[in-house]
């Protein structure tokens, strides 16, 4: 019976044994646990590269009027003085691409133009010469006739016909559909595959005292890859 029961108190203690060492064990895989949860995650940053071949994508625009370059004034606006020429023009230089953004020697460039200025033509009033069937000449040979006098067409109600045209050349159609996928290839006008693009702005005495707001959206790789786009602001005053 002694030994019975030694027997049996020694199985007791090794089973105190490995639950101890179990709970060890235990512990210690908490413990570790606790510690991963506590520790800074690594996390992957995904690196965008640049599609410009020197690493750094830039534009540079300038004002033209009458083919000569304005410089802005102290305040960053450009001064266009009107003198009859009825547009103006806007030109850019913009970085060069790598050479897989480069098909058959045509840039993926993209840049759009658009302004806070809009034309809207109400009525529209002109006249015209009138001659008498037997008239006057001021020549024997009677090529050039004498008017009599003029008479003034009015066409009326042209903004119904006529949508409102932005300067930067392009109108909105009547029922134009803000949230269709296509909408912002409609508002504003490109300048593609170029690395020097221009636009031309309308322009007229009308403006005069007016500040023009130009908004310019350059899209470097305007295809599947990585890209980049660069906005710019020129402000305008017309006197």
């Amino acid at each position: 019976m002694a030994t019975s029961n030694y027997i049996r108190i020694k199985r007791i203690f090794k089973v105190e044994e490995r639950m101890k060492d179990q709970i060890k064990t235990l512990i210690a895989f908490i413990l570790l646990i606790i510690v991963l949860c506590l520790h800074p995650s690594c996390t992957k940053q995904n690196i965008i590269q640049s599609p410009c071949l020197s690493g750094d994508c830039e534009t540079n625009y300038i004002v033209i009027y009458k083919n000569q370059p304005i410089n802005p004034n102290s305040d960053g606006y450009y001064e266009i003085d009107w003198d009859g020429l009825n547009y103006f023009q806007i030109e850019g230089t913009l970085s060069e691409l790598k050479s897989q953004y480069v098909i058959n020697k045509v840039p993926l460039l993209d840049a759009r133009f658009d302004s806070d200025y809009w034309i809207v033509m109400d009525n529209i009033k002109f006249q015209t010469p009138m001659y008498g069937y037997l008239g006057w000449f001021n020549d024997q040979a009677m090529n050039t006739p004498i008017a009599i006098g003029s008479h003034s067409y009015t066409m009326n109600n042209l903004i119904d016909l006529h949508p409102p045209t932005n300067i930067a050349g392009y109108q909105i159609p009547k029922h134009f559909c803000t949230e269709c996928p296509y909408a912002p290839t409609i508002v504003g006008t490109h300048s593609k595959y170029t690395y020097t693009p221009k636009q031309n702005f309308m322009l007229d005495n009308e403006m005069i005292g007016d500040t023009i707001n130009v908004f310019i959206e350059s899209v470097f790789n305007s295809d599947w890859g990585d890209t980049e786009t660069i906005e710019n602001h020129i402000k305008i005053i017309v006197i």
